[in-house]
């Protein structure tokens, strides 16, 4: 028996407001027993006082102080971290929940760091049948459900499983946080400093078991291309690194059910003709602006332009952002799918933070595959996600069969 069934950690983070928010908005503070954390007693009232009320309890503690953080993981079933870089601020409190038996969600986006969890506490977690579950957010979410429903929805019709998924993003409009920003520039920083770190990047498999990294999929696609499965100019996915990789481990982790000669890839569309190849070209140039060395004196000019710490999108960019993506399937060499997958709100922070808040209360509250360590949402909730998803976060999940 603990305390609380979930708390909801760095909930003066921009994104962590925003799952107090919601889960406040839907739950209240009666309906569930939950709690918000953080180091700054100040700023959690003032999140308490905004979004939610008075008899919603607040804990104070500190990423780096593994007695405040041990307090807090023994009293509640799930942690939900909003909390990054996670490279940086999330090690310790993934330690103390595999400890102390607590299950853990976060949105994290960083491969390398996930790398180094799956090798340091994935095997103690399954020991102990407790689930660690990473990108629970916009990455990687989508993708990672997203086959998931199509994979079962082909299985039904077919008795046997797509061979090739192409997943390709043909809306978008949202906006990027301070925090987020600060993430990739993080991960940038120790990966120019780290060659390993660049192996785990770009190793299509590199977050598979360590006597899994096999299959036919290459780097993922780092230049403007025509996509003749789209009918489309098709240019690099900033999420597709991290997407494509919890895919695979998804895909390795059932023991390769899909074959080992599936396959899966991401990237932008941006229409046909000379229009879709400048629109392409002009997509991309803000992406090599974000991937430049950290170091260099150009990026410093481009951070100075980016958003800081606690800043984002407003309310109304997020109301009105969404995203749609479509999934060109090939099941053998006769036989194609096509599905959707569409999120109301901006994908990095109004639909972020409700899969978060959904995967948080699947952990605490429903009955789950028996699969435990490290491991994916799909892996780790399965349908009772994709119901969550579908009846609450806003995604609809489609297909053409």
């Amino acid at each position: 028996m603990r305390k609380y069934d979930l708390v909801v950690w760095g909930a003066t983070s921009f994104t962590g407001k925003l799952v107090t928010e919601y889960l406040f908005n839907k739950y209240g503070s009666s309906k569930i027993k939950w709690a918000i954390a953080g180091r700054n007693l100040d700023k959690l009232e003032k999140v308490r006082y905004q979004v939610a009320d008075g008899n919603l309890p607040m804990i104070i503690a500190d990423s780096f102080d593994e007695e405040s953080l041990s307090k807090f993981v023994k009293k509640t079933r799930v942690v939900c971290s909003t909390v990054g870089p996670y490279s940086l601020y999330g090690t310790k409190l993934v330690k103390l929940c595999v400890e102390n038996n607590t299950n853990y969600c976060d949105i994290t986006g960083e491969a390398h760091w996930i790398r180094n969890l799956i090798d340091d506490y994935h095997e103690e977690a399954k020991s102990k049948k407790i689930k660690i579950v990473n990108s629970c957010g916009f990455d990687s979410i989508p993708s990672d459900m997203g086959v998931y429903f199509i994979q079962n929805e082909i299985k039904k019709t077919y008795k046997t499983y797509a061979n090739s998924i192409k997943m390709r993003v043909a809306g978008v409009r949202g906006g990027i946080s301070g925090g987020t920003y600060g993430s990739i520039n993080n991960l940038l920083k120790e990966a120019y400093s780290n060659k390993k770190i660049f192996r785990v990047l770009n190793n299509p498999y590199g977050l598979n078991p360590k006597n899994k990294m096999e299959g036919m999929d290459k780097k993922d696609i780092r230049k403007i291309i025509f996509d003749k499965e789209s009918n489309s100019w098709i240019y690099p996915f900033i999420m597709a690194g991290i997407n494509t990789k919890i895919v695979r481990r998804s895909h390795a982790l059932t023991n390769f059910q899909y074959g080992k000669d599936f396959r899966y890839e991401e990237a932008m569309m941006s229409g046909k003709g000379i229009s879709g190849f400048l629109k392409a070209i002009l997509a991309v140039f803000p992406l090599a602006m974000i991937g430049l060395n950290p170091n260099s004196f150009l990026k410093k000019i481009v951070n100075s332009y980016m958003p800081k710490p606690g800043e984002g999108p407003g309310v109304e960019k997020r109301k009105n952002g969404f995203y749609n993506l479509r999934f060109y399937v090939k099941i053998d060499e006769r036989r194609k799918a096509f599905a959707k997958v569409i999120g109301d709100n901006d994908p990095g922070y109004g639909s972020t933070s409700k899969m978060l808040a959904e995967s948080a209360l699947c952990l605490a509250f429903d009955k789950l595959p028996e699969n435990y360590g490290v491991v994916t949402p799909s892996i780790a909730m399965g349908k009772q996600l994709l119901e969550r998803l579908r009846n609450n976060a806003g995604l609809d999940f489609k297909i053409s069969i």
